[in-house]
């Protein structure tokens, strides 16, 4: 009888952190956090989230469980190296021993940056790269208020340093935090602007992550759905705020595309998205948003059946290169999200700056066609 072959399947690691969903998992923060605490936590949010009640309800929570609390909100839209820094002093000096970040990207990402400076006894640019982390930082809890970073699952923290006007990425294992409590309830506070924005951000995360040369059926399921999810929801999200139908599962896509970017990396559009990120001050949705049919055009030679599956999960059937692009081109449109790099405040005189600097950045390990720093100039120039 023939021995049938097959090809085997790569080996691969799957990282997660511990994952509590639903509306009013924000109440449990407390009972949590005493699990991990008996000292003092530090509370990390911004003043956005602070007016909008969310940081004040996880305060409660902590108080109602006995544990005490030492708060730092002074946290920028992009968090900066000199918040990280300030935020390690004051963990360090109230003698904290839990962080607990609430919020969107820039709560948790400056939270881990002070997690490994406090214990790294390092100023913070020098963790720059991947694996640079040698020593893990104290028990992290992450409650997002949005549905897009996926900063609550992901290894990564992305810090920008002013003095080079770019986006750090740090990657490591050691940044995953311990659990993420998310509950959809926190992003009715999102205002439209941030719900688009966020939720491009989920896409280009889905897009990245399943065509990512380190892909695996592990990453590809979480991606896929992802996809499937913003197609679904983010347009009644968009046109509904009130809609919580549509808020739950545009958190669950960001889960999703989290747990595969996570664990399958990304690629040149959050390269690009980074280093133009940092220079102009933009928010990740916005740059990744304007990236992103150039970057699928780029890539499309080379994964050409794995767009095809995207197109099908988005928008029910695959017509090709053309037919994809022309569908996200309507699909940005509708959510009014269909500006170019130039809003985000990036001229041509800047792009070879900002070109040299994303084609240093780690992510592109992983897309799936070679990429030169030429290539990315061209895709800078198409995106303006």
């Amino acid at each position: 009888m023939p021995v049938l072959s097959y090809e085997r399947l790569p080996i691969r690691k799957f990282a997660s952190p511990e994952v509590i969903f639903g509306s009013g998992s924000i109440e449990l923060v407390g009972q949590h956090a005493y699990n991990l605490s008996r000292r003092q936590v530090l509370v990390v949010s911004d003043a956005g989230v602070r007016q909008a009640g969310w940081t004040e309800k996880v305060m409660g929570s902590l108080e109602q469980s006995g544990l005490r609390i030492t708060l730092f909100d002074d946290v920028a839209a992009n968090p900066r190296t000199d918040d990280v820094m300030r935020g390690a002093r004051r963990y360090l000096d109230d003698d904290c021993d839990l962080i607990v970040a609430v919020g969107g990207g820039s709560p948790m990402d400056c939270a881990k940056g002070i997690g490994i400076v406090a214990t790294g006894g390092q100023d913070i640019v020098s963790f720059e790269g991947v694996d640079k982390v040698r020593v893990p930082g104290p028990p992290l809890i992450c409650v997002p208020t949005t549905a897009g970073s996926s900063a609550d699952v992901s290894p990564v923290a992305i810090i920008t340093d002013p003095e080079r006007r770019k986006k750090m990425a740090i990657i490591s294992r050691l940044l995953v935090p311990d659990l993420s409590l998310i509950d959809p309830t926190t992003t009715a506070t999102m205002d439209d602007s941030l719900t688009v924005a966020t939720g491009m951000d989920t896409l280009a995360h889905a897009f990245e992550s399943y065509v990512s040369n380190a892909s695996s059926p592990l990453t590809d399921l979480f991606a896929l759905e992802a996809a499937k999810l913003v197609a679904e929801n983010l347009p009644a999200a968009h046109r509904r705020p009130e809609d919580e139908k549509a808020r739950e599962m545009m958190m669950l896509a960001s889960l999703y595309a989290g747990l595969a970017f996570s664990n399958a990396s990304l690629g040149v559009l959050h390269a690009m998205a980074h280093s133009a990120g940092g220079f102009c001050d933009s928010s990740h949705g916005e740059t990744g948003g304007a990236l992103l049919e150039c970057v699928v055009e780029f890539n499309y030679p080379c994964v050409r059946d794995k767009y095809d599956m995207l197109e099908r999960a988005m928008f029910g059937a695959a017509g090709g290169k053309g037919s994809l692009i022309g569908k996200i081109d309507g699909f940005r449109k509708e959510l009014g999200a269909d500006r170019g790099l130039e809003s985000c405040g990036l001229g041509r005189e800047d792009i070879p700056y900002v070109s040299r600097n994303a084609a240093a950045d780690p992510c592109l390990a992983t897309n799936p066609r070679k990429v030169t720093r030429e290539d990315i100039e061209v895709l800078y120039e198409r995106a303006l």
